[in-house]
């Protein structure tokens, strides 16, 4: 899941500078430098997050990101292999292989509320999430899931 990023590789002017050329925008018209892995820390942009990334190959300087361009100074002793594909995969959250949860895992281990809490029809207890939500839609809640029951016969 998730989409991959179409990803040009392209050599600067520059010696140990490479230049990426992606299909979407990482940063809008904003500039994102970043000089090590630590400036990456407590930033949540798509820039700061494939930095992060780029740094732990151990192969990355530093990173500029600006709008769908991300310009690399490679470390020096190093080159560009393998740094391509993690820019295009850096949105694809589930890797061949890897099974997905199923949605019941990733439901909150919380038992169901046995009162709706507007109809009166019992004196249980609501559960805490069933606290959160007001009354009146969880009054709508148990007039639709009954108004369901009764088509279901």
């Amino acid at each position: 899941m998730g989409q991959l990023v179409g990803v040009v590789e392209k050599p600067s002017a520059t010696p140990g500078v490479v230049r990426f050329e992606l299909n979407r925008s990482l940063s809008g018209m904003g500039h994102e430098r970043y000089g090590s892995s630590a400036d990456t820390v407590g930033i949540d942009t798509p820039g700061a997050r494939l930095a992060s990334l780029l740094f732990d190959t151990g192969q990355v300087g530093a990173v500029h990101v600006y709008a769908n361009v991300v310009t690399v100074d490679v470390a020096k002793g190093h080159d560009t292999d393998g740094l391509a594909p993690i820019v295009a995969e850096m949105y694809r959250y589930w890797k061949p292989g890897v099974q997905p949860p199923s949605f019941e895992d990733l439901q909150p281990d919380e038992p169901a509320a046995e009162s709706s809490g507007g109809g009166g029809e019992g004196d249980a207890e609501l559960s805490e999430a069933a606290k959160r939500v007001p009354a009146h839609l969880l009054e709508r809640s148990r007039a639709a899931r009954e108004r369901w029951k009764a088509k279901q016969g």
